[in-house]
């Protein structure tokens, strides 16, 4: 996964980068649908990695009047599919920490998203082989005969 942090009105340094990089890495586990974490050097790949996480950190302005208010802003970008999470709180690594957990949850939808569309496909193509008139299927516990 290829990490990108821009800052706003603060600077980054060496331990905030690594909490970020640390927190955005253990959402590398969720995100197997993609197997392959090497670049892609095909013609159509340009050399593109599968997973970029594009991250914006920072203050949300310089005039409120009490305390600092953080803003962590993380998009993921996924071949084919885009999920962006945003959170606004008093403590920077708080925000990021939210953010992680809001996409954490997300992948893990779109993950069980594209299992139920592959199983989907392939319980009609089961249907549409008419192997014998007395084909069964099995649906949620009972034996149902198709009328084929």
């Amino acid at each position: 996964m290829k990490i990108i942090i821009k800052t706003k009105n603060i600077k980054l340094t060496l331990a905030l980068k690594d909490y970020i990089e640390g927190k955005l890495n253990s959402l590398e586990k969720f995100s197997k649908i993609f197997q392959e974490k090497i670049y892609l050097n095909s013609f159509f790949g340009k050399g593109k990695p599968r997973v970029e996480a594009w991250v914006e950190v920072g203050k949300e302005s310089l005039h409120h009047q009490k305390g600092n208010i953080f803003r962590a802003e993380v998009q993921l970008r996924f071949p084919k599919k885009s999920i962006r999470s945003e959170a606004i709180s008093k403590d920077l690594k708080t925000a990021i920490t939210e953010t992680k957990d809001e996409l954490q949850r997300e992948i893990k939808q779109y993950k069980e998203k594209l299992t139920s569309l592959t199983k989907r496909k392939a319980r009609v193509l089961k249907k549409s082989l008419r192997l014998s008139s007395g084909a069964r299927f099995w649906r949620k516990g009972r034996i149902r005969e198709e009328g084929i």
